[in-house]
């Protein structure tokens, strides 16, 4: 009997596949998916989805910058006009009144015994001016939020506290027929020349320089966003080329449509910013500037006028208040004289002549009463100083800062009036940025979805 012997069957743990077909139909399993978009990507629908794409992120970020830096100058420029600029107003009004207060003070004290009412006006008037800047300075929000202008409008508070005390004793002393009114009187001279009137002038100038700040940041038309305007609009005359070549259509309507809004954007961006650019760049040249230095020649003016005073209050007659008399007026001519800088702006012209007018006058009338007082005659000195004739030292002060005043006003209206059309022309362009810009996407998504169904 023949036996027949078969082989076994082998046996395998159940579930077991050979190795390399495991790894065969993993590897065709996730390299299909690329593949697939891969092959996609290659395909004509594939390619205009990607440029589809490329032209909505090109034309949406365009937009969006562009709206972000309009709206962004326009709040910049409009808090100028609303708080950094009438606080700058503010800490140049307490520089001067400080500076009149002092000399309203001295000029009280010359009179001797009890002073006229019209002089204890105008102290009490220049002392209330100051102390209303003070407050408002002081409540001036983000502007003077730092901590050196808050330690500045702290010190000057004190310091005026002290000084108003010192010319009250001065008054009392001086009514009551005491020399010593006249060392308390230049002991107060001394707190608001040396202490108050540096602070303010610090505090000034701190203010001075965020508005020159902003108009020089913001006298530049917005390159960026009309760099990505530009960027966009070309990518949109390439991708109406490109589909052209591949659909044999000449026109699309919807891609036409997102780049007619496009370049309405790129116009109304040159003409806005380079409108706004000149308002803000004249605003710093016709306002900012001669405000500076119509300014500073109030505050020489002031400062001179003190040591007029300050000289007779104490009879001095070895010039040691002359020397700065004649420093300060010198200052005062070569600002005057130079005025405006060497350009050609026109802008207080007129009432600079008339300051300059004055102070020769008032120069002339100084000469007399140091020639009175040489000879010990006090009483014709003072006549002179604070007298009301009309050549004499205060009509011709008061006609001086009476000039520099006015001009100030002017450059100021000039700077106002700049940053207000500057502001104006950047209104309606925020939103009209993102209105275009939603606009030329639907374009894009009208011009492109034919196309794509067309391979379906």
């Amino acid at each position: 009997m023949d036996v027949v012997l078969r082989s076994a069957p082998s046996i395998e743990p159940h579930g077991s596949r050979p190795s390399a077909a495991v790894a065969k139909d993993d590897v065709e399993h996730v390299a299909t998916p690329r593949k697939e978009l891969r092959a996609f990507l290659a395909s004509t629908p594939g390619k205009l989805t990607v440029l589809g794409t490329i032209l909505a992120v090109l034309t949406l970020t365009a937009g969006v910058v562009a709206a972000s830096i309009v709206n962004a100058s326009e709040d910049t420029l409009h808090t100028m006009l609303a708080e950094t600029e009438p606080l700058a107003y503010s800490t140049r009004s307490l520089y001067t009144s400080l500076s009149a207060a002092d000399t309203a003070a001295t000029t009280a004290f010359i009179s001797g015994g009890l002073e006229s009412p019209e002089l204890q006006d105008r102290y009490a008037q220049a002392m209330s001016t100051a102390s209303s800047d003070l407050v408002y300075a002081s409540s001036g929000g983000p502007t003077v939020r730092d901590e050196n202008s808050r330690r500045l409008l702290s010190s000057i508070s004190t310091d005026l506290s002290t000084y108003a005390g010192l010319v009250a004793t001065a008054r009392t002393n001086n009514r009551s027929g005491h020399p010593v009114g006249a060392s308390y009187l230049s002991e107060a001279s001394t707190v608001m020349q040396n202490r108050l009137l540096p602070m303010a002038s610090q505090l000034l100038a701190e203010q001075e320089t965020r508005i020159a700040d902003i108009q020089r940041n913001y006298s530049r038309p917005p390159w960026l966003a009309l760099t990505f305007i530009v960027v966009a609009l070309v990518a949109l005359v390439f991708a109406q080329v490109a589909i052209a070549r591949v659909s044999r259509r000449k026109f699309n309507l919807g891609l036409i449509l997102a780049s007619t809004c496009t370049v309405i954007l790129l116009v109304w961006m040159l003409v806005a910013g380079v409108i706004s650019s000149l308002d803000t760049r004249r605003a710093l040249t016709e306002g900012a500037r001669p405000l500076h230095e119509l300014t500073a020649g109030s505050i020489l003016a002031q400062q001179a006028r003190t040591q007029e005073m300050l000289k007779l209050a104490r009879r001095d007659t070895g010039g040691d208040y002359d020397l700065i008399f004649d420093d300060k007026s010198k200052q005062l001519g070569d600002l005057l004289s130079n005025y405006p800088d060497g350009s050609n702006l026109r802008v207080g012209q007129d009432e600079v002549a008339n300051a300059q007018q004055a102070q020769t006058r008032w120069l002339s009338a100084h000469e007399r009463m140091n020639t009175v007082l040489g000879v010990g005659d006090f009483e014709s000195a003072a006549a002179v100083a604070i007298g009301p004739a009309p050549n004499d030292s205060a009509a011709q002060f008061t006609a001086l800062d009476n000039a520099l005043d006015d001009g100030i006003e002017i450059a100021r209206d000039h700077l106002r009036s700049n940053v207000a059309s500057a502001t104006t022309v950047l209104t309606a362009l925020g939103p009209g940025a993102l209105v275009l810009t939603l606009v030329g996407l639907g374009g894009i998504i009208i011009g492109l979805w034919p196309r794509l169904r067309e391979y379906q």
